[in-house]
């Protein structure tokens, strides 16, 4: 952690040297999250965007390329972000939008933007020589933590809802990791492992627990600018001629659940901005389903403390009762200018067929939630048309199948003749 200089608690401001503080401020107990502060001048002196346009071979491309900006040393075996940021002409002309752009984050190893943090974690872990690494989750952390952990043979064990859907409790087990299945709610799950990793001494990626993973998290923005700046002429840095700045979206659409996806996105573009490698800072727009919306109506009725819900929508990652970090996630809405929007389960089923169909890219239920919300929004006239706008897909349809069958076509079933065809195609043209 050579360029961390301290902590700082994002409720009253208290600071901590490293090796002061393990997870949270000792004044708020698990309420109490840390913002990871950097020294920005001798990240400068280690890192520019001329150097890593230097490092575009295949094994620089993952997230370790931002080491200095990383609170780790050590890089796991796995190829972990640097995900594909595909232009999406098609949507661009059903919105009515300039550019339209698709982060695909279901390309990880474990098929989910959850890897990014969970690299992070066990990285920390071994670096603290910790032999055990736990979280608690709806399927895609633990999923993403189990198969970091693989990586390097650490042992896993994942506090999980009992009704998270088999595809991702398969990715638990086959990856080799000790799984609880949790009689009740994600909420429920992250309280019995926060209290079982103090009983055992696990370490701990809880989102909103452990600093980290928002550290991991915001990987994804630096990519996003880096990313963007390979596809337009970069513009000279504000006074330094032989520097170019990396281009910066107009507006960012993520989904949320606990909030800490949306927060690291916000933290990454604070560090590209403390550094001078963006001039302009992108609208966060944070999209929730309607089922599980604790963020959006805290954010509606204009306050930071978020409500419980009674969570219940078809987006299994995003369903959360009490968003752990919703806190960070309204303020990253508020300090950019951006919005929440709200979707119905119907909306997000219609935008997993529409991605698929316009993009080719299958995403699960949560992860096509930020794109409903970007349709939402351009609906109501609330992006610009000439606006450039990024939608981060979280993680792979292949996560939720049942729920692919629901928003996909129902197949043909025909007899085994070419006659059966023309008749099915007959029907298919004037259906």
């Amino acid at each position: 952690m050579n360029n961390v200089i301290g902590f700082k608690c994002t409720l009253c401001g208290a600071e901590y040297e490293p090796g002061q503080v393990e997870y949270v401020c000792p004044k708020h107990g698990d309420a109490g999250v840390l913002d990871t502060i950097y020294d920005y001048k001798s990240i400068a002196h280690q890192l520019s965007p001329i150097q890593l346009s230097s490092q575009q071979t295949s094994h620089s491309l993952n997230l370790f390329r931002y080491k200095p900006l990383l609170p780790i040393e050590t890089e796991l075996p796995l190829h972990i972000g640097w995900t594909p940021l595909y232009r999406a002409p098609r949507l661009e002309a059903k919105l009515g939008l300039r550019e339209v752009w698709i982060k695909d984050d279901g390309r990880n190893p474990t098929a989910s933007f959850k890897d990014r943090a969970s690299a992070i974690v066990v990285a920390r872990a071994l670096e603290e020589r910790r032999s055990i690494v736990t979280t608690a989750s709806s399927g895609n952390a633990g999923a993403a933590l189990a198969g970091m952990a693989a990586s390097v043979k650490m042992p896993a064990v994942i506090f999980v809802p009992q009704t998270a859907p088999q595809a991702k409790v398969a990715q638990l087990l086959i990856y080799g990791a000790t799984v609880f299945l949790v009689k009740g709610n994600y909420d429920t799950a992250f309280d019995l492992c926060l209290a079982a990793s103090r009983e055992f001494g696990w370490y701990c990626r809880n989102t909103a627990y452990n600093p980290f993973t928002v550290e991991g998290k915001k990987t994804a923005a630096l990519e996003i600018c880096e990313q963007l700046s390979n596809f337009q002429r970069p513009r000279p840095l504000r006074g330094q001629s032989s520097f170019h700045s990396w281009a910066s979206p107009d507006r960012i659409f993520v989904s949320v659940g606990d909030g800490n996806i949306i927060t690291g996105l916000h933290k990454g573009l604070v560090d590209l901005a403390a550094l001078g490698w963006i001039d302009s800072m992108p609208k966060l727009v944070g999209v929730q389903a309607e089922g599980s919306a604790a963020c959006y109506a805290a954010w509606a009725r204009g306050a930071d403390d978020v409500r419980a819900v009674s969570a219940q929508t078809i987006a299994d990652s995003i369903s959360v009762d009490v968003p752990r970090d919703g806190r960070r996630a309204i303020r990253a809405v508020r300090q950019t200018g951006g919005a929440f929007v709200s979707v119905s389960d119907d909306d997000i089923l219609a935008a997993m067929r529409e991605l698929a169909q316009e993009t080719g890219v299958f995403a699960e239920p949560a992860a096509a939630t930020a794109y409903a919300g970007l349709v939402a929004s351009a609906r109501a006239g609330q992006v610009g048309s000439g606006e450039r706008v990024v939608v981060v897909i979280t993680g792979s349809g292949l996560k939720d199948v049942p729920s692919a069958i629901r928003a996909a076509p129902a197949a043909h079933i025909i007899d085994p003749d070419l006659d059966a065809v023309r008749q099915a195609i007959g029907k298919i043209n004037h259906g």
